[in-house]
């Protein structure tokens, strides 16, 4: 019995950070922001570049508000399309060259608290699943600047979810 040998590890880190991108630059407003995504294994972290245009209130100067919730959204969003994709990426099953724009989970509501104001500077999120269905997911999502113990918004999410093609749901 022989086994087939494995990728190599810069095939498969190719792969998975083709999809991630794939999956980001399939949100024009990402794109209009600037948000980038770092992966680091399977955990992500969106960042948002600091930019004059992000700024809301110039006298104190804070970030605007509507871009804080548009990057805590998106980060969510990323997260829970790149959670569905995962397991076809690994498999195999997936060609980030070849594949179709992924279906985005459709937002059901999404409630953010502003816990101090966003400096201007660089700003990063991550989310977290906390429930995740074929139909329905919840997501905390968590930014901060500077220190990560220090957040300046978090968010939580209800979403849709799209079934991708392909799929048997």
């Amino acid at each position: 019995m022989s086994r087939s040998a494995p990728e190599p590890v810069q095939v498969i880190k190719s792969r998975r950070d083709g999809a991630l991108l794939r999956v980001v630059d399939s949100i024009a407003y990402a794109q209009f922001l600037g948000v980038k995504v770092d992966r680091r294994g399977d955990e992500l972290t969106a960042v948002l570049p600091y930019s004059e245009n992000l700024i809301g209130n110039p006298v104190l100067p804070a970030l605007h508000g509507g871009a804080i919730a548009a990057f805590l959204e998106i980060t969510a969003v990323v997260e829970l399309t790149w959670a569905t994709l995962w397991q076809d990426l690994e498999a195999g099953k997936l060609d980030p060259e070849t594949m179709a724009s992924p279906k985005m989970p459709k937002t059901i509501d999404f409630t953010v608290d502003y816990l101090r104001s966003g400096l201007p500077r660089d700003a990063y999120a991550r989310a977290r699943l906390n429930r995740s269905g074929r139909r329905y997911a919840s997501v905390h999502v968590e930014a901060w600047q500077d220190n990560r113990s220090r957040l300046f918004a978090q968010a939580t999410g209800h979403f849709l979810m799209q079934p991708q093609s392909g799929s048997d749901s």
